[in-house]
């Protein structure tokens, strides 16, 4: 019998890591005790799809996702929940004398032989990921699973008079709201007050939904386990807090940016979902266009100088940021942040927290950077004055920095840091480059169909109709897969400006943004508009994408 390969040789062999990655993976597993995948994952290495499907490949059977199964609840009555979490195992489906179940570990025999005798049937194991299985225990087999459930049990005047039981009821629908908004991939979780209720909106590809509308009486009891929760003061409802909450959800460990804001109807709570494991890093994948790419990989490899970043919030910056480091990030390299907050650890990078409230700012972490002898230096953020002058005065003096700035398009990048007080001949000869980007929703692909917009339409986005007659556009019809909305996730639109020559006398001579652009133009700049009618026309999002995300930013 054929020995089968081990993980690592597996990897190797479908080209997703070198021997000399497994080297140093299997080295690092000696000292840190976990498992070879996990390692590779955290470190960049390898994506968690690849060694899922390695892992498949290897134990002969076949990687499921759930969420893509309706389980009826007579397949659950031949697993209970009790086996579904000692085994790991979620039961999909049954055909005739055979139980199809999702596992871990496919090959765990003793496991195997207790799910046939409990169940009856003979077992067929496909291999599922432990978030995907644990995320269905939690949603198919807990009576208590719903929000709406777990309202209807809440009593005001008991939960007024402090009964434990009521409390635990309010513990449970906080836990609810924040699980389903990591199932269903929001980045943000927003509990409004209002007059006579409490909305819950969750932040999905960039749109703010309705989710659930909680009674008003809970609105205090809410606010204030979510402030035990981030270890905030319960007492103060006066002034805005901020706090930092870290929860196991679905196997994984997910961190919460927490921030709590009094408004005329009470708190106002928002919560940022920081889910590194949904964090797709690799500029190969974010969206670029090949000219754009290129380019910023060959000013990325720059020696020294600075590279900016620029959008709005929420449009990607900082993964755009975070997937250039990934490249930078090599042994023979001295890398360091300094964020507000860190969203993401990253092995071998010295990631530092800004705290201002002990001195700790931008400028101040930045001074110490420069005696720590680094060579490529990221600052979260250019705020201030004294951020871009040490920011300035580290690129001139041998290092490549990385930053983001607050403009909505490129070319404003170098009037801004003027108008900061930065003098022009420093700009004009320490900025490399500046990217500015967007995030626009990519067509749902299960429910998408073809149709002609308007002649208007086209001519809004100024695509001559007669030239365009062929080109073929895509809308979502709405289906379970994207929730109705007819749209499943979001990809990058980028316009990327070089500081060439020509660029520079227009600085030094305090040229406005608009001019800048102009020139970029005629040097072969594409602008954000542009990038995003080429993912129109590539299929990939909708004219109403387009207007709604360039329309105010298209000079």
């Amino acid at each position: 019998m054929a020995k089968k390969q081990k993980i690592g040789e597996l990897l190797v062999s479908r080209g997703i890591i070198t021997e000399h990655v497994l080297k140093q993976a299997l080295a690092e597993q000696k000292i840190v005790n976990q498992k070879l995948g996990e390692i590779l994952v955290e470190r960049g290495w390898a994506k968690a799809y690849q060694i899922n499907e390695a892992i498949a490949s290897q134990m002969e059977t076949e990687l499921v996702s759930i969420a893509d199964y309706v389980i009826e609840s007579e397949i659950l009555s031949l697993v209970g929940e009790d086996q579904a979490r000692k085994f790991k195992a979620m039961p999909l489906f049954k055909h005739e004398d055979v139980l199809t179940v999702a596992m871990t570990d496919p090959n765990d025999v003793f496991a195997l032989d207790q799910l046939q005798r409990k169940s009856g049937y003979k077992i067929k194991p496909m291999l599922a990921t432990e978030a995907d299985i644990s995320w269905a225990i939690e949603h198919y087999y807990k009576t208590s699973g719903s929000v709406e459930d777990v309202i209807a049990a809440i009593n005001q005047e008991d939960l007024e008079k402090g009964d434990r039981s009521q409390e635990a009821n309010i513990l449970k629908l906080v836990n609810l709201l924040i699980s389903k908004a990591v199932h269903d991939k929001a980045s943000d979780i927003h509990i409004e007050p209002e007059e006579k209720t409490v909305n819950v909106r969750y932040r999905i590809d960039g749109i703010l939904r309705k989710r659930y509308v909680l009674p008003k009486f809970i609105q205090s009891a809410v606010s204030s386990r979510i402030k035990i929760l981030s270890d905030l003061d319960v007492s103060e409802k006066r002034l805005p807090q901020d706090g930092r909450i870290r929860m196991n959800i679905e196997a994984k460990q997910i961190d919460f940016r927490v921030s709590i804001c009094p408004m005329i109807y009470g708190e106002n709570v928002v919560l940022r979902i920081l889910d590194k494991s949904g964090l797709v890093l690799g500029l190969d994948s974010l969206g670029f266009q090949k000219r754009e790419l290129d380019l910023f990989k060959k000013l990325l490899l720059s020696p020294y100088g600075i590279l900016l970043v620029t959008g709005p919030t929420g449009s990607g910056k900082t993964t755009t940021l975070y997937s250039g480091l990934q490249i930078l990030n090599k042994e023979d390299v001295n890398v360091m942040t300094v964020e507000d907050p860190v969203e993401f650890q990253f092995h071998r990078m010295r990631q530092v927290q800004m705290k201002p409230a002990i001195g700790l700012t931008f400028a101040s972490a930045l001074r110490s950077f420069l005696r720590q002898d680094p060579d490529i230096i990221m600052v979260g953020e250019i705020r201030d004055l004294e951020t871009a002058q040490i920011s300035v005065q580290a690129a001139l003096t041998g290092h490549l920095v990385l930053s983001t700035l607050h403009t909505n398009d490129s070319s404003s990048a170098f009037t801004r840091l003027i108008d900061m007080g930065i003098e022009s001949f420093l700009v004009s000869s320490s900025i490399l480059g500046v990217l500015a980007q967007r995030l626009v929703r990519v067509v749902c692909g299960k429910c998408r169909k073809e149709y002609k917009p308007s002649q208007e339409i086209l001519e809004s986005l100024e695509l001559n109709p007669d030239e365009y007659k062929d080109a073929k556009f895509y809308k979502g019809q709405g289906c379970k897969n994207c929730n109705g909305t007819g749209y499943k996730g979001r990809v990058g639109i980028y316009e990327l400006l070089q500081n060439s020559k020509s660029i520079q006398d227009l600085i030094l001579k305090r040229a406005s943004s608009s001019q800048i652009r102009k020139v970029a133009c005629q040097e072969g700049l594409v602008t954000l508009r542009q990038a995003a009618i080429n993912k129109l026309l590539a299929g990939e999002t909708t004219v109403e994408e387009v207007l709604r995300v360039t329309q105010e930013i298209n000079v």
